[in-house]
């Protein structure tokens, strides 16, 4: 059992992030709330719902220009938010895709087949092969460490999912992520 726990501390390490400089000024640091969410409407196919979930979680990395995009805390929840810190523990209500945490981490209702589109929808920003959140250029997309050929948009979501998107440079995507309990 040590002799596998080693062996997977050692190919985390192996494959440990290379530190990526987050982006500075406003284009790199959006609002979370869409003014559809920030009025709890419906947006495409999900209604705001004060109903606890289940969910599942993904995780999405944005680089635009070499440099991470934040994925703020609070996209998919109304507000007025309630916050502990950097992290939101609650608001109005909640679609069935939201960020409670600013690492990218994004949960999500399963049984909703959320995809990356459904994430963009809600949080208010473009997406689609040739831009992303208000950057343009070819948009490139991985899945664990895959290349993804279609439309970004049409991502799953899915349990533990590892998402990068990238426009305007090359960044090395992440294969995985360590979800904490």
């Amino acid at each position: 059992m040590a002799h596998r726990l080693l062996a997977t501390v050692a190919a985390a390490a192996a494959a440990a992030p290379i530190p990526t400089p987050i982006g500075f000024g406003p284009r790199y640091r959006l609002d979370p709330a869409s003014p559809a969410v920030a009025r709890a409407a419906p947006v495409g196919r999900f209604a705001c719902s004060a109903g606890a979930a289940a969910r599942e979680r993904a995780h999405v990395e944005l680089f635009a220009n070499r440099l991470v995009l934040l994925v703020p805390a609070g996209i998919g929840l109304a507000p007025p938010l309630v916050r502990a810190g950097a992290f939101v523990t609650g608001g109005r209500c909640s679609y069935a895709v939201r960020t409670t945490q600013p690492t990218g981490v994004v949960e999500f209702d399963a049984a909703a087949q959320p995809t990356v589109g459904d994430l963009f929808r809600i949080w208010g920003q473009p997406l689609s092969a040739r831009g992303l959140a208000g950057f343009h250029g070819a948009v490139a997309a991985w899945v664990g460490g895959r290349r993804w050929r279609g439309d970004p948009g049409a991502i799953p979501l899915r349990r533990h999912a590892e998402i990068v998107l990238e426009v305007g440079g090359f960044v090395p995507p992440h294969t995985f992520f360590l979800f904490g309990p």
